[in-house]
């Protein structure tokens, strides 16, 4: 018993000394709309982190004193990092918005007039500037089917044909 306590105390110091960097990409084909929603979830303390490496600047997505310029930030840092390719074209992400969601953020994203998906090319490098340990998570929606997969760094390329 006092083997498997003190087994557990290891494990569970390991884990906080260990801190674990994840980001989930959810893009998803709403073929009413003829759009392509991207909602792109970060940690927040590694979000406002790498933001203000970016504009060495006071960055709080929190309770922002000045939501207009984080709204600036945001969208240019993750249209920095997270391209989308549809059927071999470059697709615009036009920032739909963001808000703080317990310990993170979502930031929300459209591509318009997108009538069918194919092919889906993402080149995502969030927060790579910042932990080796970077895990980014996507999720992909389209034409009936869901792919679920991980970018582990280095790795930023993804691909997934219908």
């Amino acid at each position: 018993m006092a083997g498997t306590l003190f087994q557990w105390l290891i494990t569970q110091s390991l884990i906080l000394l260990h801190p674990f960097y994840v980001s989930m990409t959810e893009i998803s084909h709403n073929t009413k709309d003829r759009t392509v929603e991207v909602s792109v979830r970060i940690f927040t303390d590694d979000f406002e982190s790498a933001l203000q490496r970016d504009c060495k600047c006071k960055v709080e997505l929190t309770k922002p004193v000045n939501k207009a310029e984080m709204e600036k930030l945001v969208n240019s840092y993750i249209n920095n990092h997270l391209k989308v390719k549809i059927d071999g074209q470059v697709k615009a992400l036009e920032f739909a918005g963001f808000q703080r969601e317990k310990e993170s953020v979502w930031n929300y994203f459209q591509v318009k007039n997108v009538a069918s998906v194919n092919k889906i090319e993402i080149k995502n490098s969030l927060l790579h500037e910042m932990h080796e340990e970077q895990i980014n998570m996507l999720h992909i929606k389209a034409n009936g089917k869901d792919k679920m997969d991980k970018l582990d760094y280095p790795n930023r390329n993804y691909t997934v044909v219908y």
